[in-house]
């Protein structure tokens, strides 16, 4: 029998990769010579990648995920490990599991949820962090193309049922001017009128029936996995815990209840969208 090497997720920046694709091949039936054949790559590349030894490509990356049906799964893992240094720390094993989950909740305070930006919106965000010194040039840039690698999975087959809950003061700060404001309410609409993404309006006349004090995650993965997620400005913190989480989604579904109707909702960022350059 062939000596059989484990994999320690942890183990450096690039097993976590080499993890999931070692199980979605081997979910697949395929050696790794059988996938080395179908993505067109040598077999020392499907080891070494497996191994997390040495840094695939992004075309590798695309072309497992295709012939392992992995949905892009493989391709956004790498784009988290090559852009690691730019992200906060617990965000990029937070975003593993954003990338499989099957139902999504979140709650979002003070700007519009990365998920649901323009592009035209994250380049303004990103910019005022770069202008106040909190990333580098090239971490604002790493950081764009990582928000947008992770909107996939809002296109994905099947893709993930979304309940969004978005502050009210998400909608009325004008980042980057009435112009991307005004595209990025109409963007919101637009997500919302999907019928896998079910899109709430928290507003200040709500109080203290506010559940949250700053932005969560919510997310079940398979049946009966679930995680929730929180971060401060420099960390993110993902809870298993399976007590805390089920208080977290007690207060996510009060929250639900309490919000103002998707009619409702929907004609209040109407509303503002008017109110913004036409």
């Amino acid at each position: 029998m062939v000596n059989r090497k484990e994999l320690d997720p942890s183990s450096g920046r690039w097993a976590p990769f080499g993890v999931q694709l070692r199980r979605s091949r081997e979910t697949a039936g395929l050696t790794q010579a059988q996938l080395a054949a179908c993505v067109g790559f040598h077999y020392s590349t499907v080891s070494f990648a497996e191994l997390g030894t040495k840094q695939p490509s992004l075309r590798f990356a695309r072309a497992a995920d295709q012939a392992l049906g992995t949905q892009g799964t493989l391709a956004l893992m790498w784009q988290q490990a090559n852009n690691s240094a730019g992200l906060a720390e617990g965000f990029t094993e937070f975003t593993r599991h954003e990338a499989q989950a099957t139902e999504i909740r979140l709650f979002e305070i003070g700007a519009i949820p990365g998920l649901f930006q323009t592009s035209a919106y994250a380049e303004a965000e990103l910019a005022g962090a770069l202008d106040r010194g909190e990333v580098t040039a090239d971490q604002a840039e790493e950081r764009l193309n990582f928000r947008l690698a992770r909107q996939k999975l809002l296109t994905r087959t099947p893709p993930p049922l979304i309940y969004a809950a978005l502050d009210e003061s998400a909608l009325r700060w004008q980042l980057g001017g009435p112009d991307v404001m005004a595209e990025q309410l109409e963007h919101l609409v637009e997500l919302a009128e999907e019928p896998h993404i079910l899109l709430q309006v928290v507003p200040f006349t709500m109080g203290v029936l506010r559940s949250f004090s700053s932005a969560v995650t919510l997310l079940t993965i398979g049946d009966n996995g679930q995680l929730a997620y929180t971060e401060t400005l420099h960390r993110g913190f993902l809870e298993r815990d399976r007590t805390a989480v089920m208080t977290w989604r007690r207060r996510y579904d009060r929250l639900q209840v309490d919000a103002p109707p998707r009619a409702e909702s929907l004609a209040m960022i109407r509303r503002l969208r008017k109110e913004l350059a036409p």
